[in-house]
């Protein structure tokens, strides 16, 4: 994989940290405000929303490691960072679709990003098993 290739990855990954890291803090300590801000109640206990800011928070640490280390070396750390993107996204399609999401920026936005991540990502790992050398 060339060096520029492998650069354009870890700006992805580390575009998907930051992306990640701020949403996971906004969530996990600010969530009340958002909420407020697109009219959606606030849940009668916060716990799964915070619960969901950390999960957001640890991934995306995980997208910092992949960002600072060796793409080869964290092939398994890029799979499961794709899946987190594809069951996010996959999970916010389908309530869009059934009708029971909180608001359509959840699947509109925030799905969109995450599929359009998780496509990239695949992109990703597809280009390492192709370039073992990497």
């Amino acid at each position: 994989m060339s060096t520029r290739r492998v650069k354009y990855y870890k700006g992805l990954f580390l575009a998907a940290a930051i992306y990640d890291t701020v949403l996971g803090v906004i969530f996990t300590f600010f969530y009340r405000h958002p909420f407020r801000w697109l009219n959606i109640p606030l849940p009668s206990s916060g716990a799964y929303v915070t619960l969901i800011g950390a999960f957001l928070f640890v991934i995306g640490v995980g997208y910092v490691l992949v960002y600072r280390g060796d793409l080869r070396a964290n092939f398994d750390l890029i799979v499961v960072g794709t899946l987190y993107k594809v069951a996010y996204s996959g999970v916010a399609f389908y309530q869009l679709a059934v009708g029971d999401i909180p608001h359509v920026l959840f699947a509109l936005l925030f799905g969109v990003v995450d599929a359009l991540f998780a496509v990239l990502f695949i992109e990703c790992l597809w280009q390492l098993r192709r370039n073992r050398s990497v």
